[in-house]
């Protein structure tokens, strides 16, 4: 079996049409002063659209993330090296496969539920591109620290707006899948501090690149503490994950720097458009 394996050979039928991250962040429709509103407020009046999108893009995500953890098991040997993985790493993310498996199939019968096909959305790929990482350490802190840990506030914020729309279905399921990833991220940062416990340099590039993963990922807004952010920040749960307070604060600014970039290129883009 193939190592490595890139993005662009993702086995995928006609349903799934997959976009960049770029395509995603400069999309013009960012530019309109709807967009710097919560579309996941109840009483926004597209708020069950933009549910089944992010739904959508759950299930996705949960595609990449057991495609990206089944790589981790076999892309590199078995071993301490920096260039290996332990082996009780690999039955880690044995173990997160399986859940991943399971989410997928849960997220599917919600989308269903909530009236939604595959593929009635585009699929954004950065996740398994950021699981495609020549480093083992890295992988940790990109896709199980820095993108399950935005499954963690996503999960929770879908979790709520079930709640909110007297949906025990979607709530109860959500509720679920959230504890599953606080297991993940727990993972990652566990083996993120024992892996690099002697090696302070690379422990220090991991989470250099974990920033990177949080601040595009934040989507220039979508995830914050603000009334205005449609994902807010699970920090009890991030807590429970193995994050520190100094760590949680991190990323608030980081969504903050985020969400100030792109409100500045919106009103931007505002001022160049023609009358």
């Amino acid at each position: 079996m193939k190592r490595m394996m890139p993005v662009s050979e993702l086995a995928r039928d006609v349903r799934f049409h997959p976009m960049s991250v770029e395509d995603v962040i400069f999309d013009p429709r960012n530019a309109h002063p709807d967009a710097k509103q919560n579309g996941l407020a109840p009483d926004h009046e597209n708020a069950t659209e933009n549910a089944r999108n992010l739904m959508h893009g759950i299930f996705v995500g949960e595609i990449q993330a057991l495609e990206g953890a089944g790589r981790t098991c076999w892309d590199f040997e078995t071993g301490d090296g920096v260039d290996e993985a332990p082996f009780a790493l690999k039955l880690d993310m044995a173990r997160q496969c399986w859940d991943e498996a399971r989410h997928v199939e849960i997220s599917v019968k919600l989308s269903e539920h909530m009236g939604s096909t595959i593929g009635e959305f585009a699929e954004q790929t950065l996740l398994y591109e950021t699981a495609c990482n020549e480093d083992p350490v890295l992988r940790l802190t990109g896709v199980n620290r820095a993108l399950e840990g935005l499954a963690i506030d996503v999960f929770q914020t879908m979790r709520d707006f079930g709640q909110a729309l007297a949906d025990p279905v979607l709530a109860f399921a959500e509720d679920w899948m959230l504890a599953d990833e606080v297991t993940h991220v727990k993972m990652g940062s566990d083996w993120l501090r024992r892996i690099t416990a002697n090696d302070p340099e690379r422990q220090k590039k991991a989470l250099e690149f974990q920033r990177a993963v949080d601040k595009v990922f934040s989507f220039g807004g979508l995830r914050g503490e603000d009334d205005d952010n449609p994902v807010h920040l699970a920090r009890n749960f991030r807590r429970l994950a193995g994050f520190s307070e100094e760590e949680i604060a991190e990323l608030v600014n980081i969504a903050a720097e985020a969400y100030a970039e792109a409100v500045a290129n919106q009103e931007a883009a505002l001022a160049a458009a023609p009358e």
